[in-house]
């Protein structure tokens, strides 16, 4: 049994269903890609990154915050085993938010050749980045407003710039589907291009936490599968998405970031131009 929010999906039920993969015959076929694309809302990419790249980037943020009590002590930060009780919030903040949200370990990631020249190319333009790039830890049964990702679509959230921007979410380090990464609601892309069109402008807020209710009532999927190091996965701004439920049982730390590009020359939400921070109000 899956959860997302505490909300329950059925493996045995129809609502749930498989990321599919880009296949190989397709990465480098531009015009197949971005038909892909426009028919899908997202591309999963396994293998986009060099793994030992993204597990020495976890290494770092977990080491990073050491001495707040995220992680258990005496182990290694790369395995991101969650420490005992509460952390010290105010430490954590201190340093997520001083030292590694705005530092140039993160940048140098965010902007690593597999990442930016792969937008520059299937963009075909010179890619932007907004700056307001975010970071998210999910230790098993955290969940509720402020830590699970609930249903929605990026759109709602940064609709002051282009409708074209991309949003690239990556598990930084292996993470099936038990740690709880992404998982899509297949197909939403064309229904909510399609409300915006028809003039609903949703606030900037989640669509529902109950993703099963979602699923019945658009007759929709949820897409899932196990991510591992070194996997991205490009969606839209009108693709539906939300997380499922950490319920790792090795008390391993769900590790994560979602950037955002779009073309140069288009449209840019200024609201999104600072470092990200929990408090910013977006």
């Amino acid at each position: 049994m899956l959860t997302s929010n505490g909300y329950e999906l059925d493996t045995s039920t129809a609502r749930l269903g498989e990321l599919r993969p880009v296949p190989d015959r397709e990465r480098t076929d531009l015009p197949a890609l971005r038909s892909r694309f426009r028919r899908e809302g997202y591309l999963f990419l396994p293998g986009a990154l060099d793994p030992d790249a993204v597990r020495a980037f976890r290494r770092y943020y977990f080491s990073s915050l050491s001495g707040t009590g995220l992680t258990r002590p005496g182990t290694d930060p790369g395995d991101g085993i969650a420490g005992p009780g509460e952390p010290d919030r105010a430490a954590l903040r201190s340093k997520l938010f001083r030292d590694v949200v705005p530092g140039s370990t993160y940048l140098d990631f965010c902007t690593q050749p597999a990442i930016r020249a792969w937008y520059e190319w299937f963009l075909g333009s010179d890619a932007f980045l907004h700056r307001r790039k975010i970071l998210r830890h999910i230790r098993p049964g955290e969940r509720g407003v402020g830590t699970a990702t609930q249903a929605h679509y990026d759109l709602v959230y940064i609709r002051e710039g282009t409708d074209q921007v991309l949003t690239s979410w990556i598990p930084l380090g292996d993470c099936p589907v038990d740690q709880g990464g992404l998982m899509y609601l297949e197909g939403s892309h064309v229904w909510a291009r399609a409300e915006v069109a028809g003039g609903l402008r949703r606030p900037a807020a989640s669509i529902t936490a109950d993703v099963r209710t979602l699923a019945d009532d658009v007759d929709g999927r949820w897409l899932v599968c196990d991510y591992a190091a070194g996997d991205m996965v490009v969606h839209s701004a009108y693709t539906v998405h939300a997380a499922l439920d950490n319920v790792d049982n090795h008390s391993t730390i769900r590790l994560s970031t979602d950037i955002r590009y779009q073309r140069r020359d288009h449209p840019v939400d200024q609201r999104w131009q600072q470092h990200w921070h929990d408090r910013d109000g977006l």
